[in-house]
This record gives C-alpha cells, sequence and structure tokens, in this order.
C-alpha cells in the first residue's frame, strides 16, 4: 500500500483518538501501519506534526480543565525521558528498535484492558510515582509517539475527575510533542524530514474529520466494539513488528 494512502489512515485515526474513539489504541496503530512503507524513525518523525495538530483541538476542548499539580509532579521527569529516548532514538538499529516498538504497542493493549478497573485499585498517592510516569510518559512518547499508557495509568489510579483528567493529559502531551521537535532536529533527516512533512500539510483536514466522526462513532455504537476491533488489528501488527 502506498505510503500516502496509510499517513491518510493515520491522520483519521488519530483525529478518531481526539474525538473520544479508541484513546492510545488508535496513536498506537500509527508506527505498524506506516513501518510497512517506511523506517520505523522516519514514521516516528512524520507522524509528530499529525499528533500536534490534533493536540491543538484537544486543548480547545479541555482548555484550563488540567491540573497543574500533576503537570508539576509529571513533567519535569517527562522532559529528562525526552532527552533519553531521543539518545535511544539516534543510537538503535532499525531491527532493534522494531523489537521495541512492538513490545511497546504491546503494553499499550494491555493498558487498554487494565485502564477499566484502575479506578477501584487501593492506592496510596508517591510524589515518585508521578515521577516515574513522568519519565515513562517522556521517554516512550519520543521513542516511539506511545507515552501515553504510563502518564494516563497514573492518573486513573489519583481518581480525579474526568474533565481534568482529559485536561490534564491534553496539557501534558502538548507540551511533550512541543518539547519532542527540537530533539528531532538534532536527529537530522533520518527522524524529522521537514521536506516530507510539507509533503502531508494536505492530509491535515483529515483529522478534524476524525474527531467529528469519533463523537458520532460514540452515539452510532458501542465504542467497546469499536476498541476491541483495534485491539485486534494492533495486536498483529505489534506481533508483526516483533517477529519480522
Amino acid at each position: 500500500m502506498d505510503w500516502r494512502i496509510l499517513i491518510l489512515i493515520v491522520g483519521f485515526l488519530i483525529g478518531l483518538s481526539k474525538g473520544g474513539v479508541g484513546g492510545p489504541i488508535s496513536v498506537a496503530l500509527a508506527l505498524p501501519l506506516l513501518s510497512q512503507t517506511m523506517g520505523l524513525k522516519q514514521a516516528v518523525g512524520l507522524t509528530l506534526p499529525l499528533l500536534m495538530f490534533a493536540d491543538m483541538f484537544a486543548m480547545r476542548y479541555y482548555w484550563k480543565q488540567w491540573d497543574m499539580r500533576y503537570i508539576r509532579l509529571l513533567l519535569p521527569m517527562a522532559v529528562v525521558g525526552i532527552v533519553i529516548g531521543a539518545f535511544f532514538l539516534k543510537i538503535l538499529p532499525e531491527d532493534i528498535l522494531k523489537k521495541v516498538v512492538g513490545i511497546f504497542t504491546l503494553g499499550v493493549i494491555v493498558y487498554k484492558l487494565a485502564s477499566d478497573s484502575l479506578r477501584s485499585v487501593e492506592y496510596q498517592p508517591r510524589d515518585w510515582h508521578g515521577y516515574l510516569a513522568g519519565g515513562a510518559s517522556g521517554f516512550a512518547s519520543t521513542l516511539a509517539n506511545l507515552g501515553g499508557p504510563p502518564s494516563t495509568a497514573y492518573l486513573l489510579l489519583q481518581k480525579i475527575e474526568p474533565a481534568s483528567f482529559i485536561g490534564t493529559v491534553t496539557l501534558l502531551f502538548f507540551v511533550i510533542n512541543l518539547l519532542k521537535v527540537p530533539m528531532y532536529l538534532l536527529l537530522g533527516n533520518d527522524v524529522l524530514d521537514l521536506n516530507l512533512i510539507l509533503s502531508i500539510i494536505w492530509i491535515l483536514p483529515i483529522i478534524p474529520v476524525g474527531v467529528w466522526t469519533g463523537r458520532k462513532i460514540i452515539g452510532w455504537m458501542n465504542p467497546k466494539v469499536f476498541d476491541w476491533s483495534l485491539i485486534a488489528v494492533l495486536l498483529y501488527t505489534s506481533l508483526s513488528l516483533l517477529f519480522s
């Protein structure tokens, strides 16, 4: 399949996630899909501007609904994770990176399956849990655009109200994705090819279409049915990366 068709699908999936359908599963499908026609490092860089564009829609919906207490806990170590993630993105050969991304995508599936029960867990908050979750999110986001599960699992355990939860996640990854830009630029064209990114600007309008579709899907069908469909595809693609 042509990579332009795949990036169009990826943009739509990212829009769906911002529309409330699929969540991290939708985003996690991006790299396995694009890796069929390009290197994973290039796919990481190509997906970033799509995520940043989608972030703007999420920021508009959840403006100032975040909880700065959790941002202060998560963000400092996320910055450290970004630097470490960029280092490994530079040094890891493509075949090893595929295995790492395959493991990360399986981790997303585990998170998705466990997320519903996290709010009922008896939990004693500790600041270092936030530092650890922030560092893991920064690292996984930089290496594979898969930073959602650590920080969202941490926030689910805090049992904060839904709007504040989504607002906090939205602000956190808006900042993380911005901070990734200079790191990717330092890594050069192997990761962030500006000419290639300019060639996909025409795809950006598909993201709000995905957001609209996601909101409609919630009314048309049971979102869990859609989620399970995405999980099946993600399981297949992650195993393909692990055993390719």
